[in-house]
C-alpha cells in the first residue's frame, strides 16, 4: 500500500510490472510535499497529488480484485491480510515515533488532540476526526502532524467496502454498468456539498469514492480498449497535460472536490487506461529518478 496504492505497478498480483504507474505515484507525492514544505506559489495545486494517488489505487485495487474472482481465487481475507502487511508497519512506526515527540514536546491541550488523532488513524477514521476538528487549508491544521492521515482513512474504508461490491458484481456483466452508477452517485454527491459543507466533502469517503471507483472503471477499459499505438501514445500524453495544468494553475480556493477534480483523475485515468509504451509521457514517467520515488512514496508521504 502507498497512499494510495501499492508497492509496485502490480502488487499482490502475477500481472506485469508497469514502471509508469510509479512514476504517476512520484508525481503525486512530489506534488503534496511541495505543496505542504511552502511551495504553493510554484506548485498551488500540489494537493491535488492525492486524488492522483485515489485514482492509482481504485485502477490497482480493481484489476487484482476482478482478476481474482475471474480466475476463481477470490479471498477477501486474503485481500485483507496482503493490504494489513502494506500499510501498517511503517504507519505503526511513524505513529510510534510521532507518539514519543508528542509527549516530549507538546502541552496538556496539544497532546490530548495529538492522541485523539492517533487513536483515529489506528481505528482508520482520522478523516472522520479531522472533519469533525479542523479544516485541511487552515493555518492552525499545519500543527496537526497526523493531518496526512485523513486520506489513509478514506483508503481504508473503501478496502473494507469495495471488496464485497467487486464480489457482489462477480457477474461481469452487470459491473461495470453498477460502477459506472456509484461513480455518477458519488461524484454528485460530492459537486452538492462541496459548497455548503466543504470539509465533509473533503474528508469524508462518499464525497471521495468515485475518485477510487474511476481507477476501478479504468481497470475494466484497459483490457478492453482497443486502439493503434499513436491513439494510445496520444491519450496518455493529453492525461499528463491534465495532471499538469491541475498542479500548476490550480488552487485551494476553488471548490473541491467537485468539477475541478475531474482534471487530475482524468487524465491519471487516461495514463492508466492507454498503457502506451514508447510514448513521450510514458517515458518521462519511467525516468529512473521518477520510477524510484514511485517506489518510496507511500514512506515518503507518511
Amino acid at each position: 500500500h502507498r497512499p494510495c496504492g501499492s508497492r509496485s505497478g502490480y502488487a499482490d498480483s502475477p500481472m506485469q510490472y508497469r514502471k509508469d504507474i510509479d512514476g504517476l505515484r512520484a508525481i503525486a507525492v512530489s506534488s503534496v510535499i511541495l505543496f505542504h514544505a511552502g511551495f504553493q506559489r510554484w506548485l498551488p495545486g500540489g494537493f491535488f497529488g492525492v486524488d492522483i494517488f485515489f485514482v492509482i489505487s481504485g485502477f490497482l485495487i480493481g484489476r487484482i480484485l476482478f482478476t481474482e474472482i475471474e480466475q476463481q481465487r477470490y479471498s477477501i481475507w486474503r485481500f485483507y491480510e496482503r493490504r494489513a502487511r502494506r500499510i501498517l508497519p511503517a504507519l505503526l512506526l511513524v505513529l510510534l515515533v510521532s507518539y514519543g515527540l508528542a509527549r516530549w514536546l507538546y502541552g496538556p491541550l496539544e497532546y490530548a488532540d495529538f492522541r485523539n488523532s492517533l487513536l483515529a488513524t489506528l481505528g482508520f477514521g482520522s478523516n472522520i476526526y479531522f472533519w469533525l476538528h479542523s479544516g485541511y487549508f487552515e493555518a492552525a491544521s499545519e500543527l496537526k502532524p497526523l493531518l496526512h492521515t485523513w486520506s489513509l482513512g478514506v483508503e481504508e474504508q473503501y478496502y473494507i467496502l469495495f471488496p464485497l461490491l467487486a464480489y457482489a458484481l462477480r457477474n461481469a456483466r452487470w459491473r461495470i454498468h453498477a460502477l459506472l452508477l456509484c461513480t455518477a452517485l458519488s461524484f454528485a454527491w460530492a459537486v452538492a456539498t462541496v459548497s455548503s459543507h466543504p470539509n465533509a466533502a473533503f474528508y469524508l469517503l462518499p464525497a471521495r469514492a468515485w475518485e477510487l471507483l474511476l481507477g476501478a472503471l479504468g481497470a475494466i477499459w484497459a483490457s478492453r480498449l482497443a486502439l493503434a499505438t499513436p491513439q494510445r501514445n496520444a491519450l496518455a500524453l493529453l492525461g499528463l497535460v491534465l495532471i499538469s495544468v491541475s498542479l500548476l494553475f490550480f488552487h485551494a480556493k476553488l471548490r473541491h472536490p467537485g468539477f475541478y477534480t475531474l482534471v487530475p483523475t482524468i487524465g491519471t485515468l487516461l495514463v492508466l487506461v492507454a498503457q502506451a509504451p514508447g510514448g513521450i509521457a510514458t517515458r518521462l514517467l519511467q525516468l529512473s529518478p521518477m520510477v524510484l520515488i514511485g517506489h518510496i512514496s507511500y514512506s515518503a508521504y507518511l
